[in-house]
Formats: C-alpha cells, structure tokens, sequence
C-alpha cells in the first residue's frame, strides 16, 4: 500500500472547501481516509487552513507521497 496526502472535496456547489487527508493511491478521491490531517478553504482572502504539523511530518516520513497541490500549500505554510 502506498499512502499519498492529497486534498478531499467537501462543501456545495461553487462554496468549496478541501480536507487534507492521507489515503491510499489505488482509492478514489472521497474515499474513506487513513487520516485527516487538516483542513484548506481557498474561498477566503488568503486562503485559510488549519494543519496537523506533527502528523504530517510523520506521514512523510513514514513514505506518504503529497500531491503537486498539497506540496504547495505545504511549502506556503512552511512545513516543507
């Protein structure tokens, strides 16, 4: 199993807003998660999010691969 970090679509239609979650690469996108690790809404100005830094930084260590959208968010939070 390898685990990738990416995003989970929740919210209504045109009101979106995202859960970062660990989960295995072979599931689809709102799949159930090993674990949410926070939480990203891009409708504000900045963009608001709420991470687990600890948890996170296990994931990655452990092998869990983040998507080209998660990395950003990481990086811009400053946890990579």
């Amino acid at each position: 199993m390898s685990a990738v970090i990416r995003l989970k679509r929740l919210g209504t239609k045109k009101k979106p807003h995202q859960r970062i979650v660990v989960i295995d690469s072979r599931k689809g996108r709102d799949m159930k998660a090993l674990e949410e690790l926070g939480y990203y809404d891009p409708t504000k100005n900045p963009p608001f999010g709420n991470l687990k830094k600890d948890r996170i930084l296990y994931w990655l260590k452990v092998g869990a691969k983040p998507s080209s959208t998660v990395s950003i968010i990481f990086r811009r939070s400053g946890i990579i």
